[in-house]
């Protein structure tokens, strides 16, 4: 078996610097790393920036023991013959060899056109490359395909014969070339391959099983899976590096391997040829209609096993995209955020005083020259300080050479230019040594973190800029019933007020989702199903209220039922028994009870968590605490319940007087829940209690 930790896919270009800002028709990587089958995107204006970037990234990973494919859309090899003419020789790596000397590469130059012409002019006739811009004439190099003859080269490799739709490698420029990307690319491959001597391996034409796999790609081999994930904002170069990244890395290692295992030695082939559909296929994690299917005979669910089976039902539903650091607040990481630099990126002084060699100190009282000048942060001493000499330095500045220790100025005489002080300082006294904190290429945050302000000053003290973080999870929010009305005066008393779609936007915003309005639905089958279909555009998962049962007028269960995507799970809790699950449209639906109480209770419980696994983070059970009861309770066998309630001034939980789902002023009242477990208890004032917070539940 071959199988990948890292799968890295490169949409390389052959022209010259582009624009800083994102856009098509420059260089793209998509990253797929462990554990997180969501790739990270990379824009890279220029060829030397993904080269540093590949270099780091590949010593990186292999740092870390993963294995990795990464994969470059251009092709590895010429035609058959193509090597003997140019090199002599048969073997590509001959080729790769003559370009990368042959090759002059700047960001705002290239002479990709002038090596067209030099080679050209050892085969015979016309050709075989061609193109060049307009009024620049090269010699050697005819502008149009048509004008060459005689050369004696295929115009295409076999792979390309089998792959409709692809482009000839000869031609240098225009729309479709790939001739340019080819003769700027195989330098770089060809310096990655010299880099990591041993440890990598160019497929086809050595296929031995090494740390890092060159692998060469066609994103357009799963064109329609990248159309197919298009927005009309999106640029296609950076959703396809995407999409084919996540879908090598959901192939297993088995067919892989059987992949890897074709191709020729001399031209090259493309990775996938001949098993496009499969490797297009649906990602392994898209939730099916059966996924909250609980198992055969199950009636009244446990909440513990309700909350087991959610979890083993969900993923991660969400892209990921590049995020300025100072913009990541509450976004999910999407991979580890790796430190660039060293915290403290120098050894520098703890304190206001003055620093000196420890090794040239005598027996005490000690008496040290002073150095002309001041070391302070962000104004180093320039020059070395001889043995037996002190500096004046400040909090924060780095240490000098041969500084190793620093004495508090509170500590010391100065006079005549010489700092005294009595008694012994052991060495490195108030230094901060470099990296003591955090050494360059230490894991700061693992994936799946919930970026929060301090973290936020740690990436950003440790270098990292940007981060890999998940698109915010689009949550709607849908009311059913044709009795719900919004507030306004003289509303009939046949009417109830909606109290649940407020309530739940807001605890999605409260959450850091973005939460959409997906309205209020009348009691109408069809308008219904219009308005889940519109939604399941728009977000990742939707919450509804009411309409969930099994009545004449529940309609959100009736439409879930006709799709076979319906799970009632008769939860044993209080409030809100009912909850209903399924998937419209690839879109988790999570149908809660009309009851606001119920409502709200449920969405803290059940949804908070499987909200948390679809916007890539961690299942997030609530920490709570065992506090004194302040209330009588006889409780019976059956049913979990979770009681409205709030700390009193003696420290105890009190609860609302009444447990009525219908109070809805018991939940403003209360600060968090008390919650009694399933079995039977008699509770009196000073019994222990499990008390769980409002801000625990992220309110």
């Amino acid at each position: 078996m071959t199988s990948f930790d890292t799968i890295i896919i490169v949409d390389w270009s052959g022209g010259n610097q582009t624009r800083a800002k994102p856009r098509k028709d420059a260089i793209w990587v998509g990253m797929v790393t462990p554990g997180r089958p969501n790739a990270e995107t990379f824009y890279f204006r220029n060829r030397h920036l993904v080269e540093n970037w590949l270099t780091e990234t590949l010593i990186a990973e292999r740092k870390r023991g993963h294995r990795v494919f990464a994969g470059f859309d251009f092709p590895f090899a010429y035609p058959r013959g193509f090597g003997r003419v140019l090199t002599g020789s048969d073997d590509p790596f001959a080729v790769w060899n003559w370009l990368t000397d042959k090759v002059v590469d700047e960001p705002k130059h290239n002479n990709r056109f002038e090596l067209g012409g030099e080679m050209n002019a050892m085969f015979p006739g016309v050709g075989p490359f061609w193109f060049h811009p307009r009024g620049r004439e090269i010699e050697n190099l005819p502008a149009k395909g048509k004008a060459r003859i005689g050369h004696g080269m295929e115009e295409f490799r076999t792979v390309e014969k089998l792959t409709k739709g692809t482009f000839s490698c000869w031609q240098l420029g225009g729309p479709g070339t790939v001739g340019g990307q080819v003769i700027m690319g195989l330098p770089v491959l060809n310096r990655l391959r010299r880099r990591f001597a041993n440890d990598v391996s160019v497929w086809p034409f050595n296929k031995s099983s090494r740390g890092i796999h060159l692998v060469e790609i066609w994103p357009s081999l799963i064109s329609d899976a990248v159309d197919a994930q298009m927005t009309d904002d999106a640029i296609k170069d950076e959703v396809q590096v995407r999409v084919l990244a996540e879908a090598i890395a959901r192939q297993s290692p088995d067919r892989i391997a059987e992949w890897l295992s074709e191709g020729d030695p001399e031209e090259g082939w493309i990775f996938g040829t001949g098993h496009a559909d499969e490797l297009a296929s649906p990602p392994v994690n898209t939730l099916r209609n059966d996924c909250f299917a609980l198992p055969p005979g199950v009636d009244w669910t446990p909440v513990d096993e309700a909350l087991a089976n959610l979890r083993a039902s969900l993923g991660p539903v969400v892209t990921a995209e590049t995020v300025p650091t100072a913009q990541a607040l509450g976004r999910v990481l999407a991979t580890d955020a790796i430190a660039l630099r060293a915290n403290p990126p120098a050894a520098n002084a703890a304190v206001d005083g003055y620093g000196f060699a420890h090794a040239s100190l005598g027996d005490p009282p000690h008496a040290l020259p002073l150095v002309a000048g001041r070391a302070a942060a962000g104004a180093p001493f320039s020059w070395r300080v001889p043995p037996g000499y002190a500096v004046r330095i400040l909090t924060g500045a780095l240490l000098p050479d041969d500084v190793d220790t620093v004495v508090l100025e509170e500590d010391v005489t100065v006079e005549d230019d010489k700092v005294t002080f009595d008694g012994s300082i052991k060495p490195g006294a108030n230094r901060r040594r470099a990296g003591e904190d955090v050494d360059a290429g230490d894991i700061v945050l693992k994936a799946g973190r919930v970026l929060r302000p301090s973290d936020i000053a740690l990436l950003s003290a440790t270098g990292v800029g940007t981060v890999s973080a998940y698109r915010r999870l689009r949550v709607g929010v849908l009311s059913t019933g044709d009795e719900l009305a919004d507030p306004a005066p003289d509303t009939p008393a046949d009417r109830t007020f909606d109290a649940n779609r407020p309530m739940l936007l807001s605890v999605l915003e409260r959450w850091g989702y973005d939460a959409v309005d997906l309205g209020r639905a009348p009691d109408d089958r069809a308008v219904l199903r219009g308005m889940l279909d519109e939604s399941a555009n728009r977000v990742d998962a939707i919450l509804t209220s009411g309409g969930a049962s099994a009545g004449d007028e529940d309609h959100m269960s009736a439409l879930l039922t006709e799709a076979d995507a319906l799970s009632v799970w008769r939860i044993a809790l209080k409030p809100g028994r009912p909850l209903a699950l399924g998937v419209w449209q690839g879109v988790p639906v999570f149908g809660l009870p009309g009851n606001p109480v119920a409502a709200l209770v449920c969405t803290l419980v059940f949804a908070r968590p499987a909200l948390s696994l679809l916007a890539g983070s961690d299942w997030d059970s609530p920490q709570g605490f065992t506090v004194p009861a302040a209330f009588s309770k006889s409780k019976k066998p059956g049913r979990r319940e979770f009681l409205r309630a709030r700390i009193n001034g003696d420290g105890a939980v009190e609860v609302f007087a009444s447990e009525g789902s219908g109070r809805i002023s018991g939940l403003s009242w209360a600060d968090g829940l008390v919650e009694l477990d399933d079995g039977a208890r008699e509770i009196t004032p000073g019994d222990p209690v499990r008390y769980i917070p409002y801000g625990n539940f992220g309110l």
